[in-house]
């Protein structure tokens, strides 16, 4: 056994110590954020203007049955002990009821949060390899009209914000100028978004539109940097065919930024599904969110808000865990 064999498990073994070190370290700081995020949420719900009480018994309520029902809803107790109520119900996935029709607000979430994540999953199944192919391809054509096209197009991809690229869209292909899509993603209550493909076209598309032009822009650079790299210089000097060299030496290493990148992408595509949703009244979490904000539906509000949190923390610590594997090889 060669030193340098017998030094590489201990390599190794310290630098899977310090994976699993980082991994708790940023797990625990999730937690504090999620706890402070919590904090934030239920207190400023309980900012709203307005008496729930009286939203929900109306004005003719006495003040007898007004009392009653803050006792029943916890409302006369401090609000510090209101959250810790509402915390401990949120540990054990209890979001409390709604104010508004009376049902369990997790009943409630279960079917639209279904909904919101088909429609960010197929927009992401989408916008990756869509992306791949772009951005290689406009790296390929490097400097060249093509390329210039792509880089102008994306930029302004990336600055226009989803309610006006959908805007656009309901514009150009479901209300004017060549209607071929329904501009409102009207689903029944309980089908599939997957049975209602024509209603998700629009939406999907408005998502796909802004995450792949920065993702295909972030493939393109780094296929470019590899591209110029000196092994790939030797490859083409050992006199390897191009396509080789593309798919078998530069592909995987112009991947490697990718990867975390893409899971900020998947981030952003949750937050931005409450405005696209809202946009084309397609039954997600979106539009619970705005339904409740408008009804003053104070447990619905919260627990939309911490679970579409919770999924940003989520995908952000994915792609946390992607760049640190990136920066630190096992070999």
């Amino acid at each position: 056994m060669t030193q340098e064999s017998a030094a590489r498990p201990t390599r190794v073994s310290r630098w899977r110590a310090g994976g699993t070190r980082f991994v708790l370290v940023r797990a625990a700081q999730g937690v504090l954020t999620l706890l402070i995020v919590s904090m934030l949420i239920f207190f400023a719900t309980q900012l709203m203007p307005g008496d729930v009480a009286l939203i929900v018994l109306g004005e003719s309520a006495t003040p007898e049955q007004l009392a009653i029902l803050r006792e029943h809803l916890g409302l006369d107790q401090p609000a510090w002990l209101q959250y810790l109520h509402w915390l401990a119900g949120v540990a054990h996935l209890d979001f409390g009821t709604s104010l508004a029709s009376g049902a369990t607000v997790s009943s409630m979430i279960g079917a639209r949060l279904t909904n919101s994540l088909t429609l960010a999953a197929v927009a992401l199944v989408i916008m990756f390899p869509l992306s791949l192919v772009t951005g290689i391809t406009a790296a390929r054509m490097r400097d060249r009209l093509a390329d210039k096209g792509f880089l102008t197009l994306s930029m302004i991809a990336n600055a226009t914000p989803e309610f006006v690229m959908g805007t656009v869209f309901i514009a150009l292909l479901g209300t004017t100028v060549w209607p071929v899509l329904p501009p409102v993603s009207l689903i029944p209550p309980g089908d599939s978004p997957l049975a209602h493909l024509p209603e998700l076209a629009l939406p999907v598309l408005t998502l796909v539109v802004g995450g792949s032009a920065y993702l295909s822009r972030l493939i393109r650079a780094s296929f470019i940097d590899v591209m110029s790299s000196e092994y790939i210089q030797m490859a083409r000097l050992k006199g390897l065919s191009e396509r080789r060299i593309v798919y078998l030496h530069a592909l995987p290493n112009a991947l490697g930024p990718a990867i975390p990148a893409a899971s900020l992408v998947a981030a952003f595509t949750i937050g931005g599904v409450v405005v696209v949703e809202f946009m084309f009244a397609f039954p997600g979490i979106g539009t619970l969110l705005v339904e409740a904000i408008t009804a003053r539906d104070v447990p619905v509000i919260q627990a939309v808000v911490l679970i579409i949190a919770a999924s940003y923390f989520v995908l952000n610590l994915v792609a946390d865990l992607l760049s640190a594997g990136r920066r630190n090889p096992t070999r």
